[in-house]
């Protein structure tokens, strides 16, 4: 695998813009993997590094990794505390309302409720000449999210409860539109994007920004979004 693309170091931490499709490290739910971002970044740095947070999977952008213990322990109550903030953008079915707060509880794998908040804001809408349904176009839109609290697979979750499900997702999306985009575009990849996340290292504020993947660009151009594009860039500079 080529290697990562780091978007900030220190002595204390390292973020990488994780690519779509990696694990952040070996699990024994994902047996078949035998690449991860942690062994590659390892390897990379020639260093050990450990893991401040997690991304699924199939969500691409900012990961952070600790170069020491201390540090990791540090970041890791200012999530508890929920004093780091993350901006999440996704594409996802339907025509999505302006500005949206959902408090809607999920249940972790050990049956247990735990409060779930994600605020989500519009950056842009689209309809398009692509036959679904009964319909004669197709409507999507552009998102920004923002969870406040750090459940797994909370955006993914909310976003289906909305009826919203994010192109790509399974098994929380849309069967229906994902295979619809397979065939018309071959696109596989989840709409999911960790673009920002913002904290304090040392007293110091730092704002980490991941640069959108080449997919993600792809299909806000096939689905008419480009304004979003504009949005989001201007949000990076």
């Amino acid at each position: 695998m080529k290697a990562l693309d780091i978007l900030y170091r220190s002595d204390q931490m390292v973020a990488i813009n994780k690519p779509h499709g990696l694990l952040v490290h070996a699990s024994s739910i994902a047996r078949d993997a035998d690449v991860n971002a942690l062994k590659v970044l390892r390897d990379q740095l020639d260093q050990y590094v450990f893991p401040i947070h997690r991304l699924d999977r199939k969500t691409a952008g900012v990961l952070l990794f600790g170069l020491n213990k201390e540090i990791v322990r540090e970041v890791k109550e200012q999530f508890d505390l929920s004093q780091v903030s993350k901006r999440y953008i996704a594409i996802v079915r339907g025509y999505f309302p302006e500005q949206f707060t959902l408090d809607y509880p999920l249940t972790n794998d050990r049956g247990k409720l735990q409060e779930a908040i994600t605020t989500f804001r519009l950056l842009h809408r689209s309809e398009i000449a692509v036959p679904y349904g009964q319909h004669n176009t197709s409507r999507y839109s552009l998102i920004e999210c923002y969870p406040k609290t750090g459940r797994f697979h909370q955006i993914r979750k909310h976003l289906a409860h909305m009826r919203h499900p994010i192109i790509g997702d399974r098994p929380h999306g849309c069967n229906k539109q994902n295979k619809l985009f397979k065939e018309r575009w071959n696109m596989t990849t989840m709409m999911l994007h960790a673009i920002d996340i913002s904290l304090n290292v040392d007293g110091r504020a730092i704002h980490i920004q991941a640069p959108i993947f080449s997919e993600f660009h792809r299909m806000l151009t096939e689905l008419q979004l480009r304004e979003g594009i504009n949005k989001i860039e201007n949000s990076l500079s």
